[in-house]
């Protein structure tokens, strides 16, 4: 946990974050692979030798690609074309069997993501497939873990957690934690543009999903895992917006971290703007930075890359 400063001056608050890109495997999502399959062990639904499958914009299937060379198991993951170049060569490099889907394709598509995922999950009953987006043992690796870690490093003296919101365990596991330590702990979602959540959470309305650039955040239909219900606020980002925040932590603070990173950056300016107009002197607000800028530096650390999307 570090304390933020040149990023966050004039914010009137006191803001730390998580550094989850120091786990193994380089992100948030090595907890919930972790959690995932030793739990898997116990109740016998993997034996070494298995074949772990999932969909993951690629920090989740970097964390099982770990499990599955601890394990002696097979690894075969269902990863977006778009996916950063880094992250493809990340998993290749670990033994990771890499299905590509066009992004671009809409939800219904039998080609697309999360369809993809599930249809092979069918055809191969004797693979395990945690379905990350539909699991809440996603959340509850992060109640277990991070959210009594956040706790006891804050010294339980929280006014918000501000997170990004992706398959929702993070920001559910960890937000549940907290409040049942202070009810008074403000849990503030950060949901990307194109992403259906932000309208299902504020009006409850589903719409069409749109095409954007951040990775790992937001989902094109509602999922199972997000509880909804535990957030207080739910904040709508643009890629320029968080990739702008992304390469300003890189200079201001000295700390590389990926798009999500700049996205919960970008929500804890606007959250301690709010709390201090409802009169919160000097907010303490905790964040999670999910992953790492290597991952990104052929995307948004690229001027050439910012500049052919229009977003410089």
């Amino acid at each position: 946990m570090v304390r933020l400063r040149r990023s966050v001056e004039g914010a009137g608050c006191e803001a730390f974050a998580k550094l989850e890109f120091l786990n193994p495997m380089g992100s948030v999502k090595d907890r919930i692979a972790r959690f995932m399959v030793e739990r898997a062990f116990e109740r016998g639904e993997l034996r070494p030798g298995g074949t772990i499958l999932e969909s993951s914009s690629g920090n989740t299937a970097m964390g099982l690609a770990m499990m599955a060379i601890e394990h002696g198991l097979r690894c075969v993951m269902v990863v977006r074309r778009q996916t950063s170049q880094e992250k493809l060569d990340c998993l290749r490099a670990m033994g990771v069997e890499l299905v590509l889907v066009d992004g671009d394709l809409p939800p219904e598509d039998p080609e697309s993501y999360n369809q993809k995922a599930r249809r092979l999950a069918e055809e191969h009953p004797d693979w395990w497939f945690p379905d990350q987006h539909n699991n809440r043992e996603n959340s509850e690796a992060h109640y277990r873990t991070t959210g009594p870690e956040i706790w006891e490093q804050m010294e339980g003296r929280i006014d918000a957690l501000v997170a990004g919101i992706g398959t929702g365990g993070t920001i559910c596991g960890t937000g549940r934690y907290l409040k049942e330590r202070d009810p008074s702990i403000r849990v503030i979602a950060v949901d990307p543009e194109g992403s259906v959540f932000f309208d299902w959470y504020h009006q409850h309305r589903l719409v069409e999903p749109r095409r954007y650039l951040i990775e790992g955040l937001g989902d094109e239909e509602i999922i199972g895992c997000p509880e909804f219900e535990l957030i207080d606020d739910m904040l709508r980002v643009t890629d320029r917006e968080a990739f702008l925040a992304t390469r300003e932590l890189a200079r201001t603070e000295g700390i590389l971290a990926g798009g999500s990173s700049g996205a919960a950056l970008w929500g804890v300016r606007r959250v301690a703007r709010t709390l201090r107009a409802q009169g919160i002197e000097r907010p303490r607000i905790v964040t999670l930075f999910p992953d790492s800028g290597s991952r990104y530096l052929s995307t948004i650390f690229s001027d050439r890359w910012m500049a052919d999307h229009g977003l410089l």
